[in-house]
């Protein structure tokens, strides 16, 4: 009875007894402050996007209207689709391939330095590592389009090095980055031993570390070079030749059939290019490509088939009697090497078909130089000088801050309301889309189907198409990025939510629980954060991409960048709006990874 007597008071020293003890509950969690601000500033943001969507102008009278001028344009003879003679879209084809190809290649090459100092491994020194993450993020910031419009007027008219420069300098952010990442994750064991061995620096990057990320290197740059090619319509805005060019001559001239016409031919380029570079990733690097691109899927398909093909015609093992003899006579066992056959590497199947490659590789290269007509005299070089020095001081020229400030919430407005409309599609979508969501494997691939369809389509044409039937203004800038936005989201949203752990919803489904309620209690708590990630990736792909249609109309800051370089002469101003760019990546970015902290 003592001991009883006691119990309570020794409980009520250490504390008072919370209701859900005294009932056997289970104790509840406490929320952070920290948490609550997060979800404060999730709140936030999503108010924000409902509200700039209701300042697009997007309701049921517009969505009607431009119906009816869908149909009427494609009723009328005038804008029937046509496309240029076929020998002017070779001609265009080649050169703006050979821009991308040379642009490509040139921030690849650039990316193997700025890498190996950003790297935390290979850095020379901390200063050193800092600066390489800079350059990257300053190159990823500015758009190519900016710097295309930038270069302008140093070149001759009609040249194509400004564009070749602009997918250079923008380029080199995303590879480098991603080389970078590679670089760190390495075998130090190689690099260690050439050290012991007394190996320089150089040796041990080119001996220990670049045989290891090679692979990485070449697929990162084989992805660049899809993205320069959907990217490289928006640089006949800036003056650059080839199919974007021709395509805004088009639409500049209200031949709105060519326009469309060109755009369809940029599109199917896309497709074929993305099967090109797919391939060469599987047969070059043994990567079996994983994407959901077009070219990706059809890509594994055929790998599928020629597989199944190779199993039925796969014979029986042959006996150890029939493999080959060797030097020793003796079938299947080989003869010790002599030191000098050991430095002498043989002319494998590998070595030839690596060897193949770089040959391949290199005619493409000199065949780029020569289809992208790079000639150095169309460089004027009286005003290349004068031309840099006019990018600074940065100074607001004719628009004031007060047209900074609205042309930046404009573009604001756009990147939030896309992302809005794209989030509630691509969580139905993406959810779908995943295996332990999906109720079978026929609704898995049809919901992918549609996401890699969406993905497939650039913006800027379905922009584009927006503008002519629609007219300009923020609307078709917002449609192209939704539609483009739920195929990039779902997708993420999709593989997120293949990855969670699965003991959560196997627990639910042993209690009884039903598809619903597996969702709604373990697997979008756990996706969570990825999904806020996403999002704001989104919005931060969405605010550039938004900058780059303002420059064909949709507003923004994009118009401002437009105007400012060719027209105007304002370069100062230029600087300017980039700088109001970089920041605003850095915010967004900022907050993305504090709330992805939070939730985690």
């Amino acid at each position: 009875m003592t001991a009883t007597a006691q119990a309570p008071t020794r409980t009520r020293a250490r504390g008072p007894v919370s209701p859900q003890t005294l009932s056997g509950e289970p104790p509840r969690r406490r929320v952070s402050a920290e948490r609550i601000a997060g979800w404060v500033v999730i709140v936030a943001l999503i108010a924000f996007s409902v509200y700039s969507l209701s300042q697009m102008g997007l309701d049921a009278q517009y969505i009607a209207t431009a119906s009816q001028k869908v149909h009427s344009f494609f009723g009328s003879t005038t804008n029937a689709i046509s496309f240029p003679p076929f020998a002017d879209l070779i001609y265009l084809t080649g050169l703006t391939l050979g821009v991308v190809i040379l642009g490509t290649v040139i921030a690849a090459l650039i990316s193997i330095p700025v890498a190996y100092i950003a790297a935390a491994n290979t850095a020379p020194t901390p200063w050193l590592h800092w600066l390489g993450r800079a350059i990257g993020v300053l190159t990823r910031a500015v758009p190519d389009v900016v710097i295309a419009f930038s270069l302008s007027l140093m070149f001759a008219l009609g040249s194509t090095i400004p564009g070749i420069i602009a997918i250079g300098i923008h380029s080199i952010g995303m590879i480098s980055k991603l080389f970078a990442d590679a670089i760190e994750q390495v075998d130090e064991g190689p690099r260690l031993a050439i050290r012991a061995a007394g190996g320089s620096k150089a040796q041990e990057f080119w001996a220990g570390v670049f045989p290891q990320v090679l692979p990485s290197w070449i697929a990162t740059a084989l992805h660049r070079f899809d993205i320069n090619l959907r990217g490289s319509a928006i640089l006949g805005y800036a003056g650059v030749g080839g199919l974007g060019y021709a395509m805004m001559l088009a639409f500049n001239q209200f031949n709105y059939g060519r326009g469309l016409g060109i755009a369809f031919v940029i599109f199917l380029l896309c497709i074929v290019l993305e099967i090109v570079s797919s391939t060469i990733r599987r047969t070059l690097l043994g990567i079996e490509p994983a994407g959901n691109s077009i070219g990706d899927r059809l890509v594994r398909v055929a790998g599928r088939r020629r597989a199944r093909a190779a199993a039925r015609g796969a014979g029986s093992v042959p006996a150890a009697g029939s493999l080959p003899a060797t030097a020793t006579g003796t079938p299947g066992r080989l003869a010790p090497l002599t030191v000098e056959a050991a430095m002498r590497r043989p002319w494998s199947r590998e070595r030839v078909r690596d060897t193949s490659w770089g040959i391949i590789a290199v005619a493409v290269v000199l065949a780029s130089i020569w289809l992208a007509q790079v000639d150095p005299r169309q460089i004027m070089w009286k005003y290349v000088w004068p031309g840099i020095r006019s990018f600074w001081p940065p100074n607001l020229g004719s628009v004031g801050a007060s047209g900074l400030l609205a042309a930046t919430m404009s573009t604001l407005e756009i990147a939030f309301a896309a992302a809005i409309i794209s989030l509630v599609f691509a969580l139905v979508i993406g959810s779908f889309a995943a295996r332990n969501i999906a109720p079978n494997g026929i609704v898995r691939s049809v919901f992918r189907v549609i996401l890699t369809i969406l993905r497939g389509i650039p913006e800027l044409i379905v922009a584009l198409f927006l503008i002519v039937i629609a007219g300009l203004g923020a609307v078709p800038a917002l449609v192209a990025l939704a539609l483009g936005g739920v195929g990039l989201l779902g997708k993420l949203i999709a593989d997120s939510f293949e990855e969670v752990p699965r003991g959560p919803e196997t627990a639910l489904s042993a209690a009884g629980a039903t598809r619903g309620q597996r969702f709604a209690s373990a697997t979008l708590p756990q996706g969570l954060p990825s999904l806020i990630g996403n999002s704001l990736y989104l919005v931060d792909s969405n605010f550039r991409s938004a900058v780059l249609l303002g420059v064909v109309g949709a507003g923004g800051i994009g118009y401002y960048l437009a105007l400012s370089a060719p027209q105007l002469n304002q370069h100062g101003m230029v600087t300017a709006l980039v700088g109001v760019m970089i920041v605003v990546v850095l915010i967004i970015e900022g907050i993305a990874a504090w709330l992805r902290r939070v939730f985690k």
